[in-house]
């Protein structure tokens, strides 16, 4: 099978790999959309697992910030604790371990520390970074909004869940495409994007004008 091309950002399940970051219990009442978050980042989980998709998760100073939360469905799968604002050092075993994979698809928080960092590093080693949009959050919108801005400038394809899934399947004859079409057809809550996305200020819409 050739290799997916960089430019198009295309994602295959065998050659990618889903980082959830810090979805924690004394972050719950700090971050802005966060049950919202944990729900879409819940369902890429889900798909993950039916796709075979491996999953890596991180914690931010759990002994602070506690342990995962029991919704985000991560039961069974270990928990890597860190301090650094990069899921990536905590996890370089894990992507050694995986010379073939391409892509990353990312959800969490917080989006300018974790998720940009992690990004940032990502991109580094040369792989294909594809963080959901819908699954990402912040304490700050204003922190939030840039540094989305931020990590596309960087080369970062932003996307939202529902597109990442919808790319790892590529058809509907897939054999486990109802079990998917169950879960991708629950409405998608709404976390506080659209108006960016619409604005005049929009500065993804901004650094395209001529």
């Amino acid at each position: 099978m050739a290799a997916a091309r960089a430019s198009l950002g295309r994602i295959l399940p065998e050659s990618s790999i889903l980082f959830l970051c810090d979805m924690q219990e004394k972050l719950r009442d700090r971050i802005l959309y966060f049950p919202q978050i944990v729900s879409v980042a819940a369902r890429m989980l889900k798909v993950a697992q039916l796709l075979d998709v491996p999953v890596l998760l991180t914690e931010q100073y759990p002994q602070g910030l506690g342990p995962t939360v029991p919704e985000l469905g991560t039961q069974g799968i270990q928990a890597m604790s860190k301090t650094c604002f990069s899921m990536v050092p905590p996890l370089q075993q894990e992507l050694d371990r995986r010379p073939h994979l391409q892509s990353v698809l990312l959800c969490g928080i917080e989006t300018q520390a974790c998720i940009l960092n992690t990004a940032l590093d990502l991109l580094d080693r040369g792989l294909q970074v594809h963080v959901a949009v819908d699954a990402c959050s912040s304490q700050s919108e204003m922190n939030r909004l840039v540094s989305l801005d931020r990590m596309r400038q960087s080369g970062v394809f932003l996307s939202t869940s529902e597109a990442l899934i919808l790319q790892l399947v590529k058809d509907s004859t897939h054999p486990r495409f109802k079990e998917i079409q169950k879960i991708i057809k629950e409405p998608v809550p709404d976390i506080g994007l659209l108006s960016f996305f619409q604005g005049k200020n929009n500065p993804l819409l901004l650094n395209s004008r001529p």
